[in-house]
């Protein structure tokens, strides 16, 4: 009995608190290294889990240190409504919904950005819009912690497209669907013609006699 009761106590006595654990507290000095540091530096060429970055256009939008003028993937209807959404949460407080550059913090006093539609941004490749969400631009700061890399490629993706949208022509509409355009607007609204706000409503008309 005697000797059951000594186990249990040897038992009791090797017990080990989850609190006190056998590890390095950080910056704790260690006496195994020669340096005397238990924070080991990490191997050369060691890459995080999920950060290889093989595709290197993908990641840096540059080919051969020229900014690039294509999508790294195809870009699907999905990829354009993930690119609006997007470009509506991180980009319309500057640059607003039209991209105008008169976003909200904008008529707060912040730096105003340029149009998409001027003629040096609307010209420029669409590598540039992925550099400038990745490294930041004069006041503009990098979005590269916030954004995900296909997601900086989608939103460059809605950005040519508001940028189309402002400069497009009848000519731009297929031909299949330019009909049901003409028929669903009027004469005067069509592309290239009277801006809405300067057309006259029929119950206008009708009050004006």
């Amino acid at each position: 009995m005697v000797a059951i009761v000594l186990l249990w106590l040897f038992i009791a006595g090797c017990r080990q608190d989850m609190q006190d654990q056998p590890k390095y507290i950080p910056l704790r000095e260690s006496d195994f290294f020669g340096d005397m540091r238990s924070e080991r530096p990490l191997p050369v060429g060691v890459v995080a889990q999920g950060h290889l970055n093989e595709d290197t256009y993908l990641y840096t939008g540059k080919i051969n240190g020229a900014l690039g003028n294509v999508f790294p993937f195809p870009i699907t209807e999905q990829d354009m409504k993930r690119g609006q959404q997007r470009y509506t949460i991180y980009c319309t407080p500057c640059h607003s919904p039209l991209g105008d550059g008169n976003g909200t913090v904008v008529q707060r006093g912040y730096k105003r950005p340029p149009a998409y539609t001027d003629p040096k941004v609307l010209q420029a490749p669409v590598g540039h819009y992925f550099d400038v969400m990745t490294n930041g631009y004069g006041a503009m700061p990098d979005y590269a912690a916030q954004v995900s890399a296909q997601d900086r490629w989608r939103i460059a993706a809605y950005i040519r497209a508001l940028q189309l949208s402002q400069h497009a022509t009848l000519a731009d509409v297929p031909p299949e669907q330019r009909n049901k355009l003409a028929e669903s607007t009027p004469m005067n609204m069509q592309l290239g013609n009277t801006p809405p706000e300067q057309v006259e409503h029929p119950a206008e008309r009708g009050q004006a006699k």
